[in-house]
């Protein structure tokens, strides 16, 4: 996935915003809490990094291509970086995007769930 793609793929899930920080990189949000970010690779490739589940953090902390997101997993957070995008599918990567936003939306209020029309059952 490429940047392009990757912007077309956050902006389709519901109530992001997108801005361009951190050295340029792409950052998306949900709610005002980023949820994924397209950028911060030392070789000049794409990385993208995002929020994971504890087990989802454990299994691809030992993946080929992917490790702890720099200065979010050495603040103890559970994030992870895909910093060798050639190793995972695009259809791996939107399923860990969408993992991502699921989580960081739940960890919303559920007055801004609900004002953002997020997580109603």
């Amino acid at each position: 996935m490429d940047y392009p793609a990757f912007n077309s793929f956050c902006g389709s899930l519901a109530a992001t915003t997108y801005v361009k920080q951190w050295g340029g990189s792409h950052v998306w949000k949900v709610g005002g809490k980023v949820f994924a970010i397209g950028g911060w690779s030392s070789e000049k490739k794409p990385a993208f990094t995002f929020k994971t589940s504890e087990q989802n953090y454990h299994f691809l902390c030992e993946a080929d291509g992917y490790r702890p997101a720099p200065y979010f997993a050495n603040r103890g957070m559970k994030w992870i970086q895909l910093y060798n995008s050639q190793v995972a599918s695009d259809d791996d990567l939107m399923y860990y995007l969408t993992e991502s936003y699921r989580l960081v939306s739940l960890g919303l209020t559920k007055a801004k769930q609900k004002a953002l029309g997020l997580n109603q059952q």
